[in-house]
């Protein structure tokens, strides 16, 4: 049923006009590239290289508050994922902050990791920072994993059924939060998506 669901939002936004949204391409030039916030690569001789067939949205699940700095916020978060948990980088690809931009976490060659017992090879994660069990996401947040996620499904193929989030790969965590777990289980995501590259597609023609 749900396949069928999203054909249908398929084919109704490929017969739909394209709409002034900021192409593809200029979204992926505005991702916040890991030197720029004050990273370092990851050792790629110790990375798991995969490939990309799904996409799944996570949260920070900590408070987020108006005010802090994001890029202080990856720096601290790659040196704890590498230092505390063993990790080769942050665990998650992207990282949406509170006004929408988007930052470059882990290579997107290289297969994440996760606390909780599903295998993350061939998924690209993103992130979005706040507790969404506490509170809701933004407008800015909602338009910026819509714009990440077309981004992605578009260079790798991936399917609309495909994007997910982490409570649907795994029974033991409410990633990423009931008010944000609610635009993917509601078929927002997909829905926003389809449209989105159905613009982008009407664009090219």
């Amino acid at each position: 049923m749900r396949a069928t669901v999203l054909s249908c939002i398929a084919a109704l936004a490929l017969s739909l006009s394209a709409h002034a949204a900021e192409p593809l391409a200029a979204v992926e030039r505005a991702i916040v590239p890991v030197a720029s916030w004050g990273g370092t690569p990851a050792d790629a001789s110790k990375a798991k290289r995969h490939t990309i067939s799904q996409i799944t949205l996570h949260h920070q699940g900590e408070p987020f508050k108006p005010g802090t700095d994001p890029q202080a916020y990856l720096r601290r978060l790659q040196t704890w994922s590498r230092t505390t948990k063993g990790w080769l980088d942050i665990p998650y690809h992207y990282v949406i902050d509170l006004d929408g931009r988007v930052y470059e976490a882990r290579n997107i060659d290289f297969a994440g990791d996760t606390n909780t017992e599903y295998d993350p090879t061939g998924h690209a994660l993103i992130e979005v920072v706040g507790n969404f069990e506490e509170v809701e996401p933004n407008q800015q947040q909602l338009d910026a994993v819509v714009d990440l996620m077309a981004l992605l499904a578009r260079k790798y193929k991936v399917s609309l059924d495909d994007i997910k989030s982490h409570r649907d790969h795994s029974d033991k965590t409410v990633c990423p939060g009931a008010n944000l777990y609610r635009y993917v289980k509601e078929d927002y995501f997909r829905h926003k998506v389809a449209l989105r590259l159905a613009g982008e597609q009407a664009a090219n023609r």
